[in-house]
């Protein structure tokens, strides 16, 4: 066996995966993602601690994350291994780090699917806490991206900061995607200002308001309103 930490710890990552695969669901999973790739059938919370279970006996430096979410991703046969790439990202040792914005990118892009792009967001969250500035540049940059991948990563990069988010930056990337005719687009939209919505209601209705959202936009926004 390679003595190359990353190489061992996607080695340990990848042989706990199989132990637990669920052919049965693995089916079901598959047929619902509408994927190609094939599932193991493990859900993602169980996916998250086989990854934190073999970090933590591993400890690994964020270059030996980033190198093993790397393997993991491009290596991938199954799409747990891509979640288990992007479960590393999210390990304390990697948590708001601008070192991995290359790596966020990329598998976002080259994951061009909502399962993948929405898990980033968190990482992107957590950016925005650690370097609000640098990453607000960032995520304009990929609100008017060729991909919709990354219009939608940046849209959703403040779910969940709730008082923290920022309002000028969440107006900007939304403003950058009205005249968006893309599904994924326009549900991010929807979904960005939903969540903030249980923060300050008042805000949403007007943005609403003030704004020609398409209907399935306004429809998300003003779901719980």
């Amino acid at each position: 066996m390679s003595d190359n930490p990353a190489i061992l710890l996607v080695t340990e990552v990848r042989a706990a995966l199989t132990g637990r695969r669920d052919p049965q669901r693995a089916v079901q999973q598959q047929a619902y993602m509408k994927s190609a790739m094939p599932f193991y059938g493990i859900p993602v919370p169980q996916v998250r601690s086989i990854v934190q279970e073999t970090a933590k006996a591993h400890q690994p430096d964020l270059a030996t994350v980033e190198a093993a979410s790397r393997l993991l991703w491009d290596g991938a046969k199954y799409r747990e291994d891509r979640y288990a790439a992007i479960g590393l990202t999210g390990l304390p040792v990697a948590k708001g780090r601008l070192e991995l914005v290359g790596l966020h990118e990329y598998e976002a892009w080259t994951g061009a699917w909502w399962d993948f792009v929405d898990e980033i967001a968190h990482r992107i969250a957590d950016l925005h806490d650690a370097h609000p500035a640098e990453t607000a540049a960032q995520v304009r940059q990929w609100a008017v991206a060729d991909t919709i991948w990354l219009r939608r990563l940046a849209i959703l990069s403040q779910l969940q900061r709730k008082q923290r988010t920022e309002l000028g930056l969440l107006t900007d990337v939304i403003e950058l995607n009205l005249n968006s005719t893309e599904f994924f687009v326009n549900k991010a939209i929807g979904w960005a200002l939903r969540n903030y919505a249980f923060t300050n209601p008042d805000w949403v209705r007007t943005f609403v308001n003030d704004h020609n959202l398409t209907p399935l936009s306004r429809r998300e926004a003003l779901k719980h309103l």
